[in-house]
């Protein structure tokens, strides 16, 4: 609009234009000028004001598809593709643009149809050899693979194929080598920097990464990660700080490019806020997508679903095993099943066994998480103590740990565990409850077990608990608790082996306090826990005690 006004104005003043020499009229940049300055959009405004000017630039439809494609406007590129690939003059090199941009939309049938209908040619195999990798077709991999070259394009491929594989040294191997030879392709200094991030060496992650942000600090692929690394580094609102800028820009339309990642990263730095509305549509888009709305639900406690999303997904990487196992192990424990549960202990072991894990920290996770299925706690601990300095406020840690050390009889230990944890969504938890009960058991300090139960309210939960404690109790000889607990047993279900444990702990508290090893006190109690049964032998037990009572009292 505004060109159009300045040309009418230009003709009527041109008398004044000669008396004015000094003003100059602006210069419309070239299409080479905009696409140096990678301004695709002030690019595809020149080419379309051309085209409707009747003043077409040369292969101007291609150019605007270029440029899309490079916008990230992948649906307009593949219109404008589709069109030229009906023209004799354009068919092969649309073709094989319009199968480009097919794979960049998910549409790897389409791609791979359209590939085929080209002339072979070295963009033609790179794009087969990604496909392959797609279809998860390792013999056409290798047979694409035989046909790269020893040139950049191919050697960029081999490297994202190699990243893509999670084989990132060896990506990084091949972007050092051309880093190298070609001192100015800053870019590659992203591609390494993601390499180094995957392998959770972050802050060397941003260290490359500021090699590339000092020249183009407005690379939304490279801010992006920079996000990412503060996230690992420091938290979720630093993180979210450095996309301000990105998010300002995407939300205005002005720039679609990466406004995907940038929704998807959003939910994982805000711990799941939004996560419903994100990343369902990013499922087929992004693949952590799919991982994190599984950890969502994991975290809402929603295991079907979890487990819908990821049963038929194949795994690729560590991550991606991990999470299957954690899944069929939630759900295996959940419903009871064995299967699950096999499945679960299989992935761990194979991720915690695997070369490039095991000496690692997740390694040693998956190692403990194997054995704990197993029930081999002993082996459990030799893989939680190896890493134990580094989880030591870690809640989820620590309830892990507990069990262990409970489950292998050091129950002081277990007891500093359980402690420790800070989460009320554990401490409410009944298996930390039951757990802590045990271990104060255990430790001589049961009072602070029956403090336990009687901060719960009455459930099937409290009922376990009071079968534990009183089980418990009595098989550590405090017998005053476990008669405290017997007796409420009692009460609540009038079951007869209740009234036997009962019987049996207020003897052994009579027995105790003969032996002056309990308080005399103690008798008033033992008396009136007997008196709430109305069974016949409660007459015999309760005179002897009190006949012993009246003959041990002083004259």
């Amino acid at each position: 609009m505004i060109l159009s006004r300045q040309r009418p104005a230009a003709s009527t003043l041109s008398g004044a234009k000669e008396k004015e020499p000094a003003k100059k009229q602006q210069k419309i940049p070239e299409l080479e000028e905009f696409l140096q300055n990678r301004d695709y959009t002030g690019a595809i405004t020149l080419l379309e004001f051309n085209k409707n000017a009747n003043k077409p630039h040369k292969d101007a439809d291609m150019w605007i598809g270029y440029c899309a494609f490079h916008l990230g406007d992948y649906k307009k590129a593949l219109e404008v593709y589709n069109v030229l690939g009906k023209q004799k003059n354009y068919q092969q090199e649309a073709l094989l643009n319009y199968a480009c941009v097919c794979f960049y939309l998910g549409m790897y049938k389409e791609s791979e149809e359209a590939c085929k209908k080209n002339s072979k040619s070295p963009l033609q195999n790179r794009l087969l050899f990604h496909l392959s990798h797609k279809f998860n077709d390792e013999k056409q991999l290798l047979s694409y693979h035989q046909y790269l070259q020893d040139q950049f394009e191919d050697q960029m491929c081999l490297a994202s194929i190699h990243y893509m594989r999670s084989h990132y040294q060896e990506a990084i191997d091949i972007y050092k080598r051309i880093l190298l030879e070609n001192r100015s392709f800053l870019a590659l200094n992203v591609y390494v920097a993601l390499c180094y991030y995957k392998l959770d060496y972050y802050d060397v992650s941003q260290e490359v990464l500021a090699v590339y942000l000092q020249s183009f600090p407005d690379s939304s692929i490279a801010v992006n990660l920079k996000a990412c690394n503060h996230f690992k580094l420091y938290n979720g609102k630093a993180a979210e700080a450095e996309l301000k800028h990105l998010r300002d820009v995407t939300s205005s339309g002005a720039f679609s490019f990466g406004s995907e990642l940038i929704k998807h990263n959003l939910v994982v730095f805000r711990g799941g806020e939004g996560a419903l509305q994100a990343l369902p549509p990013l499922i087929d888009v992004i693949p952590e997508a799919r991982l994190n709305l599984v950890i969502y639900y994991l975290r809402q406690d929603d295991l079907q679903e979890a487990y819908n999303l990821i049963k038929d997904h194949e795994p690729t990487g560590p991550q991606e095993y991990v999470i299957k196992a954690v899944v069929n192990a939630a759900l295996g424990q959940a419903e009871g099943s064995r299967e699950h549960l096999k499945i679960s202990q299989q992935y761990f072991q194979l991720v915690g066994s695997s070369a490039s894990e095991c000496d690692t920290i997740h390694g040693r996770q998956c190692m403990a998480s194997c054995f704990f299925l197993l029930k081999q706690f002993d082996d459990v601990l030799i893989y939680l103590n190896s890493i134990k300095t580094y989880f030591y406020n870690d809640d989820d840690f620590n309830f892990n740990y507990g069990q262990a050390k409970a489950s292998s009889g050091n129950y002081k230990e277990a007891e500093e565990a359980f402690l420790l944890i800070q989460s009320e969504r554990l401490k409410n938890d009944y298996v930390y409850i039951s757990w802590l009960a045990r271990c104060y058991i255990m430790n001589n300090r049961a009072r602070l077990a029956w403090e336990l139960y009687m901060s719960m309210e009455t459930s099937a939960e409290s009922f376990s608990l009071l079968q534990l404690i009183a089980n418990d109790c009595y098989k550590m000889g405090d017998f005053y608790v476990s008669a405290k607990a017997f007796d409420v047993l009692e009460r609540l279900d009038p079951n007869p082996e209740y009234w036997e444990g009962k019987r049996g702990a207020c003897v052994g508290l009579f027995q105790m306090i003969i032996a002056e090893k309990e308080p005399k006190e103690t008798l008033r109690d033992i008396l009136m826990i007997l008196r709430n049964t109305t069974n016949p032998q409660v007459e015999y037990i309760t005179r002897t005690i009190e006949s012993w009572s009246f003959g041990s009292s002083p004259c």
